[in-house]
């Protein structure tokens, strides 16, 4: 009797101890596998979950923002704890209509030659959110790895947003409206969809540095000759400086924009700048012709110590080439940043800024960029010398050759 019941016990030790080892297993295994991909939306008060009204929310706090899908920290797979730690660089864009490609085509470009990581904001109409996440997602780990996104709703005050919404092109004037949607943000860089960066974003970063107390803003003149400038010529409303500024490119101390009164000429006293842009443009709507430029244009004409205007090197246009060169800037060091406006990526026109576009599209993560990328791109810019922005070519890869120089003794090849 004393067997068996030695026996009996001896099988229940031996059945705990198993179940023990078997759930040890299973919960390594699980640990392992590490943190799981997530696509449930943020919720934020007074937002709607779903996709947000084309008019924008019906509520005071519009712009409290609907984040369609984010890539938080914990997906960065490979990332150091550096790099990690350290504040990332914002990069916003606004995509609406036909500029899927050409808007990550320019997220291509500052992904691949910036040095710190990058946190992307990408507005965007509803049924764009799906493509963009598919189209970033599918770059290999290493590269994902080194930003990470967010893709929001348009979204405009409810009560004027189809004045807005059609003010210039569809969607252009949501950049407005970064310093209330993005409250979490203190600065940040925007860019037009058909931007390139020829070096890193982490360059036009450092110049928020050089802001003074007074400084909130940085943007490059629309043209360096004000005989032959739009603004100086044709505008029917203030604009700043000799020849006015262009929008493309611009860099943002947000916060100091949302703590300002600023001038104007509407009311003696300053206004906060989401107070001041209804009435602007109600004044004015008659009279612009670029939208939200003019009013930013506008804006720092009355308030110019607030705005850094840096080279045009920075924001580089058919504008500086295609009657002759006139960027001086850009003919000592290069070009710096690449603004295909007017579609030029996408007609024949000026054949040397579409080559840049269709170089960096058709480049796949991984290949030797100096191959791959920086070869085949002289090699189109050889045929474009019969223009005067292709006579021109050697600005076009002075930087980009220097950077892609920096980042292929850090980048991975073959992957």
């Amino acid at each position: 009797m004393r067997r068996y019941f030695r026996a009996l016990m001896l099988c229940a030790v031996f059945a705990v101890f198993s179940g023990l080892f078997v759930y040890r297993k299973l919960f390594d295994s699980d640990g392992r596998n590490g943190a799981k991909r997530i696509f449930i939306p943020q919720r934020v008060p007074g937002a709607r979950r779903g996709a947000a009204d084309k008019t924008g929310p019906q509520s005071p706090h519009w712009y409290n923002r609907y984040i369609m899908r984010q890539r938080g920290q914990v997906e960065s797979g490979g990332g150091s704890i550096q790099s990690s730690l350290e504040p990332p660089m914002h990069l916003a864009v606004v995509a609406c209509g036909e500029r899927l490609e050409e808007t990550v085509t320019m997220i291509k470009s500052a992904v691949l030659l910036s040095i710190k990581r990058l946190c992307l904001h990408i507005f965007a109409e509803d049924q764009l959110h799906a493509s963009f996440m598919e189209a970033l997602e599918s770059w290999p780990g290493f590269v994902r790895s080194r930003f990470n996104y967010t893709v929001y709703s348009i979204s405009f005050p409810s009560e004027n947003a189809a004045e807005w919404k059609k003010l210039f092109k569809p969607c252009a004037s949501q950049r407005l409206f970064l310093p209330m949607i993005l409250k979490h943000v203190d600065s940040l860089v925007y860019v037009d969809s058909d931007i390139l960066f020829l070096q890193p974003v982490d360059r036009l970063w450092a110049l928020l540095s050089r802001f003074n107390s007074s400084q909130l803003a940085a943007m490059a003149p629309e043209h360096e000759e004000p005989r032959i400038a739009w603004y100086s010529r044709f505008a029917r409303h203030p604009f700043y400086g000799r020849t006015g500024i262009n929008s493309g490119v611009m860099l943002m101390n947000m916060t100091r924009m949302r703590n300002m009164f600023f001038k104007n000429d509407m009311t003696s006293a300053g206004l906060r700048w989401e107070e001041l842009l209804m009435p602007l443009l109600q004044k004015y709507k008659l009279n612009i012709t670029w939208g939200d430029q003019d009013l930013l244009n506008i804006i720092f004409h009355h308030n110019p110590g607030s705005l850094l205007e840096f080279p045009c090197q920075w924001n580089y246009r058919p504008d500086h080439c295609i009657y002759g060169s006139n960027c001086a800037s850009a003919e000592e060091d290069g070009i710096y940043i690449l603004h295909g406006n007017r579609g030029v990526y996408h007609d024949r026109k000026q054949p040397a800024f579409r080559a840049v576009y269709e170089a960096i599209r058709k480049y796949s993560f991984g290949a030797d960029p100096l191959i791959s990328l920086l070869a085949p791109l002289e090699e189109e810019l050889l045929k474009t010398t019969h223009t005067y922005c292709g006579k021109s070519h050697v600005l076009f890869t002075k930087r980009l050759a220097h950077s892609l120089e920096i980042i292929n003794k850090k980048v991975p090849h073959g992957r």
